[in-house]
């Protein structure tokens, strides 16, 4: 896939991330050019071979702080960005419990350098990366865009949604950018090609990779956190989304953006599947599809922990033209199929 010399280039902050890393191969495979920007704190430098391997040569990727002014605007000069894709964040929950500091000042601040230069480099463009998180536990179901955010459960949920006022105030001062806020639900899976896939760094905080490490040997066993919550099988349930489904969406985000024939414009989108699944479904779901048999047990509920929230994605499927294709059981296989490929 050679990049054709008038194809957009768009910035990737934090492109060598789980979602960020799904969605330059989806650009590419658009007739984007994607930079990727990465300082690797969360990220591995393997997940550029994995890219090389998939898309047939190198993508143009600069080992970078979005928080150092100097080294973003020494990007900017070099590369003619037409968009910006912003993923870059610290975002694990529990660690921003401890040290909230840390995450205000790197999620909030490498945003607002973004919003600040863009307009002096001619950059119109903004797909922000936010989250479901901004919802809490919702009163009712499915959650519209419409529906009130409540107060975060952590720092890392604050500054998404701290984040998005941030952009909204911007856009309202008149600076020029157009920005889409896509508030996703749990990316899950790996590219079909299992060149790349989710890396957790230590003991994985989300459920399918503790399940695909507890299938593979690398953990002992899984923990249910409740069994009681007021849900067909009593255990919480999530809206979750296959990770390339979630890249195609950022595309489409920034195809829909290029389109306005306003200077400056704030809006927000649900991107999941519509469908809420309990975790003992997700269970018994890869237990079908890869024939492994899971170790788990039964625990009590984890503080902090929403019992129930699935998308309403009509605004998705109207303003973006997009739907997601993938189903449960495609999903599993991906993120089973890239764990044995972690493991060979």
């Amino acid at each position: 896939m050679t990049p054709t010399g008038n194809s957009p280039k768009i910035l990737v902050t934090g492109g060598a991330g789980f979602i960020g890393s799904h969605t330059v191969v989806s650009l590419v495979e658009a007739g984007f050019e994607p930079v990727i920007v990465d300082d690797f704190s969360n990220s591995e430098r393997s997940v550029l071979a994995g890219l090389r391997t998939i898309l047939g040569r190198d993508v143009v990727c600069y080992p970078a702080d979005c928080n150092d002014a100097a080294a973003m605007e020494a990007i900017l000069q070099k590369e003619a960005i037409s968009g910006v894709i912003h993923f870059a964040a610290y975002k694990a929950v529990g660690e921003s419990v401890q040290q909230p500091m840390k995450y205000y000042r790197n999620n909030l601040d490498s945003l607002m350098l973004l919003l600040e230069l863009m307009p002096k480099y001619g950059i119109k463009n903004l797909v922000f990366s936010s989250s479901c998180t901004v919802y809490g536990q919702p009163e009712q179901l499915p959650v519209t865009e419409e529906t009130p955010r409540l107060p975060a459960q952590s720092p890392y949920g604050n500054t998404k949604a701290i984040s998005e006022d941030i952009i909204r105030d911007t856009v309202q001062a008149n600076v020029p950018i157009r920005a889409l806020a896509l508030r996703y639900f749990n990316p899950i899976g790996a590219h079909p090609s299992a060149e790349i896939g989710e890396l957790p760094l230590g003991v994985p905080a989300n459920l399918i990779p503790f399940i695909t490490q507890t299938a593979a040997g690398i953990r002992p066993s899984l923990t249910v956190y409740g069994d009681d919550y007021n849900t067909p099988d009593g255990t919480c349930i999530r809206d979750y989304i296959h990770v390339v489904d979630l890249a195609e969406a950022h595309v489409q985000a920034l195809r829909k953006l290029s389109e306005l024939t306003t200077d400056a414009s704030y809006d927000v989108i649900n991107i999941g599947t519509g469908r809420g699944e309990t975790v003992l479904n997700i269970i018994k779901t890869f237990e079908q599809e890869t024939g492994v048999k899971l170790n788990y047990t039964l625990g009590p509920r984890r503080p902090g922990d929403v019992e129930q929230v699935y998308a309403d994605v009509t605004k998705a499927n109207n303003v973006l033209d997009w739907t997601a294709s993938r189903s449960l059981a495609e999903s599993l296989r991906d993120a089973w199929r890239w764990q044995q490929k972690l493991g060979s």
